[in-house]
């Protein structure tokens, strides 16, 4: 089942029922390049969450040298040395709307419901980049812009400023 999954990509319409169409998109070869390196599980959710996804995105960013990490630090894109993406178990996404990509954080939270939809099917953990304090959004019971702002007044009620990054999917704790 999971050489299946990882070899799903679909570019047609689908049909979900006699009265529901959605279009799903396609991982282009580019996102399938920045995937290289990327731990075959967490391949597998992006690539279901693809078809799940009412909001086309991409793959920018998966595996990364030190040195990008760095990079990435001291211009405060990131906030760690320690990141998953070092190992291969994170990826970020860029959504787009047509051909425009977007860092409108609406957005992300359509992403991360796909993400959640592809997590809770093969039961592997996911954790999203805007709502730290789940561990597994694959088992949350809600949609991800919930998810989002209890993490922003969580953080807030204990004086401490939200950091959120949308964009960013990497393995969660079951």
């Amino acid at each position: 089942m999971l050489r299946l999954l990882l070899g799903l990509q679909l570019s047609f319409l689908v049909v979900r029922s006699k009265k529901e169409y959605i279009m799903s998109f396609k991982l282009s070869n580019r996102s399938l390049a920045n995937l290289e390196g990327v731990d075959k599980k967490l391949m597998t959710i992006v690539k279901l969450a693809i078809n799940e996804t009412n909001i086309d995105f991409a793959v920018i960013c998966g595996l990364r040298t030190i040195d990008e990490q760095r990079e990435l630090v001291n211009k405060g894109a990131s906030q760690t040395m320690e990141s998953k993406h070092l190992h291969g178990n994170a990826v970020d996404l860029m959504a787009y709307v047509g051909s425009r990509a977007s860092w409108e954080l609406n957005l992300y939270d359509d992403i991360a419901d796909a993400m959640k939809k592809a997590s809770a099917l093969t039961e592997i953990p996911i954790r999203w980049g805007a709502a730290w304090h789940i561990k597994d959004i694959g088992k949350y019971d809600g949609t991800m812009e919930s998810a989002m702002n209890e993490y922003i007044d969580l953080r807030r009620s204990q004086g401490r400023r939200p950091f959120i990054d949308g964009p960013h999917f990497e393995f969660g704790v079951s």
